[in-house]
């Protein structure tokens, strides 16, 4: 699927703004809404609301679209959505973060109406899972993650127009020597340009070149080419539509993780999708500012924890040589954490009526979604297949292991992993072994051995040493510790800006001790919100920026780690 775009063949419309809405099914429309936007915080009822809402805008045609073939582009839903134009149902996707389209039968110049119902409920069969729970005050959705289900319209949504024969899709592979190889489905020529404008290659609809001088991307330099894919007929052009390409290749040597043959360590954090009122909705403002303060801290990765991000989060990405990690939104298959929920009833998590084949296939759709979407970012170096499962047990293994083959089938050119929690330490979890890189989520000093820094080093200390036994590399993707801003004390206590300045040295110097730590992301770039709960002040307070953005204490202690200001050589670029 092609992002909407404009060429001298296509054209689009952004459907943005106020939408009328409704919570009432079946719909009143007797509110307004902005899109994008989670619906979750800007209108009373929001926040514990469960099930569907509607949304509804009337949109005119382009009377210069008469003969283009229409499509309307939802680029999220979260969680899942139908779509009706005029009456008539035309599409309907599941999954909150990955995008759907559907050709229409409409006239140009005319008016239409479209009707879109979003669902958040979460069951045993969606990604994520959860279950809803009657209570007196009505249905109550309970899941297992620590952050808000925020859910609506979170990006951007599209009507646009195409030649009726025209380019459907094209992908391409770029290696760091200047390798190209492409498919151009419905085109028929191919043209490679550099950052100068300059045509360096060209082709048919499929081909491989290799291109001389390339300038590969890296980490710090994002270095981007445009391919051009054309469609011509009779000589002349028809169609034409462009994606940008950077030249990298990553790989994994014993310990090492390489881009472009480079040993490379990441610097950077677990973040979220998360503003005030605007929820998960996508903010050209937000973006760049976070991007901003993760570039004035010395930040030179992130993981899209624990969904997909926008894709101008990783176009922003490209253009600036960060490097990403890529995540599905399988979070919570794991019923045994309550972090920051009520814990009532327990569930087994995998078997027949939880977490089963229904829910892996689901995740499987999840995973080749993400992959068709984003695998052509240069930015985006390794897949997360989920967040923090239960990885312990025989029917974890059974339940994942078609995932892990699934998603190096799609993908042959990146390694893939999954974010290990605390409990499935090396000698009991038995996904780590397929996984690629060890993804390590651990809270040393935190939710273990809380305010006792030395006996979380030595702890900590000893299950990483028999991780690094295995031989794979170590990224670290989540530590942290909670603070509340402005709480001080003259010895460091958790909570206080001080425990987290300790707790974070404490770690760093372990991970310096430790060859086969590739990489540190601090949890969480900033504070963020999360369902209720007694270990849940105001949210999850683990950012070193507040949630709107302002530094604590470890924002300066991480700059001057990462900006190489200690000498320890570990933060070099």
């Amino acid at each position: 699927m092609l992002r909407p775009q404009e060429s001298a063949y296509r054209d689009r419309r952004r459907i943005e703004g106020l939408w009328d809405f409704s919570f009432a099914s079946p719909p009143v429309f007797d509110a307004e809404m902005a899109v994008p936007a989670s619906y979750n915080d800007v209108l009373p009822g929001g926040r514990d609301h469960v099930g569907p809402v509607w949304y509804r805008k009337r949109v005119v045609v382009p009377r210069g679209w008469v003969g283009q073939r229409v499509v309307l582009h939802f680029e999220s839903a979260t969680h899942r959505a139908t779509v009706w134009v005029d009456g008539a149902e035309v599409m309907s996707h599941e999954g909150g973060y990955t995008p759907f389209e559907a050709e229409l039968d409409v006239t140009a110049g005319e008016t239409i109406e479209i009707v879109v119902s979003v669902d958040n409920t979460l069951t045993f069969t969606s990604i994520p899972p959860g279950v809803v729970e009657q209570s007196a005050a009505g249905p109550r959705q309970r899941y297992w993650h620590d952050f808000s289900n925020y859910a609506g319209l979170h990006r951007p949504v599209w009507l646009y127009a195409t030649p009726r024969e025209c380019i459907t899709d094209v992908t391409f592979s770029a290696a760091a020597d200047g390798t190209l190889t492409w498919d151009i489905t419905g085109g028929s020529r191919m043209i490679l340009r550099n950052r100068e404008g300059r045509v360096v290659a060209s082709g048919g609809a499929q081909g491989t070149v290799k291109v001389g001088h390339v300038h590969p991307w890296a980490p710090g330099d994002g270095y981007l080419y445009e391919l051009e894919a054309q469609r011509v007929e009779d000589g002349e052009v028809r169609d034409s539509c462009r994606r940008t390409v950077g030249f990298r290749t990553v790989t994994i040597d014993g310990p090492r993780f390489l881009i472009n043959g480079r040993p490379f360590r990441f610097r950077g954090f677990g973040r979220h999708e998360d503003i005030p009122v605007l929820g998960r909705g996508h903010n050209d403002a937000w973006m760049l500012h976070d991007f901003a303060l993760m570039d004035w801290i010395g930040a030179n990765s992130f993981r899209t924890s624990h969904y997909p991000y926008s894709e101008d989060v990783l176009d922003h990405a490209d253009r600036h040589g960060i490097v990403v990690i890529g995540e599905t939104a399988a979070v919570g298959l794991n019923t045994a954490l309550a972090q920051g929920t009520a814990s009532r009833e327990r569930f087994p998590t995998y078997g027949t009526e939880t977490v089963n084949e229904a829910t892996r296939e689901v995740h499987a759709q999840a995973i080749r979604e993400l992959v068709a979407r984003d695998r052509h970012h240069p930015s985006v170096v390794m897949w997360s297949i989920a967040n923090e499962p239960e990885s312990e047990t025989a029917a974890a293994e059974a339940y994942f292991l078609p995932l892990f083959a699934l998603t190096r089938e799609l993908d042959p050119d990146r390694p893939v992993g999954f974010a290990n929690y605390g409990a499935a330490t090396p000698d009991r979890c038995r996904l780590s072994r397929h996984a690629d890189v060890l993804m390590l989520n651990r809270y040393y000093g935190w939710y273990v051995h809380t305010g006792d820094l030395a006996a979380a080093e030595q702890a900590f200390e000893a299950e990483l040493r028999a991780w690094a036994a295995t031989g794979k590399p170590i990224l670290i993707s989540e530590y942290g510790a909670d603070t509340l801003p402005g709480l001080h004390a003259v010895e460091p206590t958790p909570w206080t800006e001080e425990y987290q300045s300790a707790y974070l040295e404490m770690n760093h110097r372990l991970f310096d001790r430790i060859p086969e730590v590739v990489g540190e992301h601090v949890w969480n770039f900033a504070d963020f919100a999360t369902t209720a709960g007694i270990t849940r002040v105001g949210g999850n307070r683990k950012g070193v920026f507040t949630r709107d953005r302002q530094p604590k204490a470890a924002a300066h202690l991480l700059r001057r780690r990462w900006r190489g200001d200690q000498g320890s050589g570990k933060a070099s670029p």
